[in-house]
């Protein structure tokens, strides 16, 4: 009885740990965007005063789309990144944060301690980061002006990534 509780257990366990052994190869942020070269997924949302954001009001510039979080470690680390970039790009770029699974008393107070690099929209229903395949924060979207998705970051952005985006649209 033994064995055959043994072999049972052997013949379902062993091709989960081949199938998650495979899994592991692959690492998520090297996985292509489907949507790099399409047009961006619209969106309406609303800043933190209840002002409402449309990505149409934002094409004919380069725009920047950084799906963040206040609980999001990493993008506390990228957010001087993003200010920096916001600054140094200030009326040939649109800089639009759109806030992950996160609640608008811990934004306001994040955004009044560390500053704003762009409007901070709420997508309290996470139907946008849905849209644009975002399975946690950060994820950076860079826009041409014309709203086409040119390059999907993964994880923190790097200022040379961003820049050298950005730069190539201008």
């Amino acid at each position: 009885m033994n064995r055959v509780v043994l072999v049972v257990g052997l013949l379902i366990v062993v091709p989960l740990l081949i199938f998650l052994a495979i899994g592991f190869r692959f690492d998520p942020r090297t996985i292509e965007s489907p949507l790099v070269g399409k047009p961006a997924p619209e969106f309406s949302l609303v800043d933190l005063d209840g002002r409402p954001v449309a990505l149409d009001d934002l094409l004919g510039r380069p725009v920047v789309i950084n799906f963040w979080a206040t609980w999001c470690q990493t993008c506390i680390v990228e957010h001087p990144i993003l200010l920096q970039a916001a600054r140094s790009y200030e009326g040939r770029a649109h800089f639009v944060g759109i806030v992950y699974q996160d609640e608008p008393e811990p934004i306001r107070r994040f955004v009044e301690r560390r500053g704003a690099w762009g409007p901070s929209l709420l997508d309290p229903s996470s139907r946008v980061a849905i849209a644009y395949g975002v399975y946690g924060a950060p994820e950076t979207f860079i826009l041409d002006s014309e709203g086409r998705v040119v390059r999907k970051v993964t994880g923190m952005v790097d200022w040379d990534v961003l820049t050298e985006t950005l730069d190539s649209l201008l």
